[in-house]
């Protein structure tokens, strides 16, 4: 048995985690743990720690070791997009929509794409971070075929808010 052809990785698959060169570790912890709410689990020394979500090992690494002090990548060259945060629900992402409103931190873009819903901004380093929700399956837009179809529309702030007025 030849077990390269038509390889599909297994369904249940996860994306575990991302590791982010950052030129400020403090800055970055005051932005992914003191704004978004991580939870930080641990630290080697003073370059580098891991942050989660409901105690999870670690989703998020940040670390100096390449980086300290370094100035942003530049948008037009190879590298991440974005790291995209999964919210549960969409009460969830209007709540740190609005943590965000009251810190005056800035987003980038805000967009419906039939599937989700999405927040986007950067996070200190000029890396782009992308917080969204999930629609229900059942709701997610299809073309004839039956394959999905995805756009980008603006995405209604205040209908988001909504969810927690």
């Amino acid at each position: 048995m030849d077990i390269t052809t038509n390889y599909k990785v297994p369904k249940d698959t996860k994306i575990g985690h991302v590791h982010l060169k950052v030129s400020n570790l403090q800055r970055s912890l005051d932005f992914y743990c003191g704004l978004l709410g991580f939870e930080l689990t641990t630290t080697y020394g003073t370059d580098a720690a891991f942050i989660s979500a409901g105690g999870y090992h670690h989703h998020i690494g940040l670390n100096v070791w390449y980086s300290k002090n370094a100035p942003p990548a530049a948008r037009n060259t190879v590298g991440l997009f974005h790291t995209a945060i999964l919210y549960p629900t969409r009460k969830d992402l209007a709540t740190i929509l609005y943590r965000l409103k009251q810190a005056d931190y800035p987003l980038t873009g805000a967009s419906d794409h039939g599937v989700s819903e999405a927040l986007y901004l950067d996070d200190p380093d000029g890396n782009g971070v992308e917080l969204y929700w999930d629609k229900p399956k059942d709701q997610w837009p299809q073309k004839s075929d039956g394959s999905l179809d995805m756009y980008t529309k603006p995405l209604d702030l205040d209908g988001l808010m909504n969810e927690i007025n």
